[in-house]
């Protein structure tokens, strides 16, 4: 406590919160990554002049896992779309090619984020309501895609 009258000013104007409670939270959310081991540990030095804190990154040398993970993720759901695009030509032979260019974006993007909303796949897509809802409806009806939980919050499944 270099200064408590600050300090106390401080707290009373809820510019901060209670004296020290910072260091017990830096090492409990340190402590709570997945990333996390002994050797990682914040680093508190305090002198008359200075006080410094050394945080670790926890990340460090997981890029190349991050890259290899990334790929194969990217690479399962292009096998996917593929592999729907050639059920959509058999399950809607009604379908432009257009129409089935734009479902299989709409199944893309679902693959790649569940909880995407309709309205993010409409700005995506530049359709209207109005199209969007179209498409979402056929897909639902033949199966293709269901809702699964509340219209906020919900996934969307590719059966």
């Amino acid at each position: 406590r270099r200064n408590p009258i600050l300090a106390d000013i401080f707290s009373r104007l809820k510019y901060m919160e209670r004296r020290g409670s910072g260091f017990k939270k830096i090492l409990a959310d340190y402590e709570g990554q997945v990333e996390f081991d002994e050797t990682k540990m914040p680093v508190f030095d305090a002198d008359n002049d200075d006080f410094t804190l050394t945080l670790y990154n926890l990340n460090y040398g997981t890029n190349y896992a991050k890259q290899v993970n990334e790929n194969v993720i990217e690479n399962v759901i292009e096998n996917v779309i593929e592999i729907s695009e050639e059920k959509m030509k058999q399950l809607m032979p009604e379908y432009s090619k257009k129409k089935l260019t734009k479902a299989c974006e709409i199944l893309k993007m679902i693959s790649k984020n569940p909880n995407i909303s309709i309205d993010e796949l409409r700005i995506a897509l530049d359709v209207t309501d109005r199209t969007i809802a179209r498409y979402i409806s056929e897909l639902k009806d033949k199966g293709i895609i269901e809702r699964k939980g509340p219209d906020n919050g919900g996934k969307w499944k590719i059966k």
